[in-house]
């Protein structure tokens, strides 16, 4: 069991949050490529989404309830669905190969299973 609702434990033990943290390095160094123009815009926005996603989660399990963890979680898939946006527009425009963006959604599409299913086991 995913120890979420264990709150002795620290979000640094839950898998989830540690692949959310492995998407959002991985989508930092992929948006290193992006130009130069594209600093404040699509590559700003992929960047905020992915850490969001984390954050999301760490910020939920340190709440003191499981109904706020569970909207946490929530808004961490929100954030699922506007990275997976952002990355087909930036496959759209050719920033990113059709290979990047089958690997980052099948991690994400992992993430969000792995969420809702921490949101199920909680109290």
């Amino acid at each position: 069991m995913e120890a979420a609702a264990k709150k002795s434990r620290s979000f640094k033990d839950l898998e989830v949050w540690k692949l959310a943290v492995s998407v959002a390095k991985e989508i930092y160094l992929l948006t290193a490529r992006f130009p130069a123009s594209e600093l404040y815009g699509l590559s700003n926005q992929l960047r905020r989404a992915a850490v969001s996603i984390a954050a999301n989660i760490a910020e939920g399990q340190g709440r003191n309830s499981n109904k706020v963890f569970r909207q946490y979680l929530d808004v961490a898939i929100g954030s699922i669905g506007e990275l997976e946006t952002e990355l087909i527009i930036a496959k759209e425009i050719d920033y990113i190969t059709s290979q990047e963006l089958e690997s980052l959604s099948a991690a994400l599409d992992r993430i969000k299973k792995m969420i809702r299913s921490l949101s199920r086991q909680l109290p």
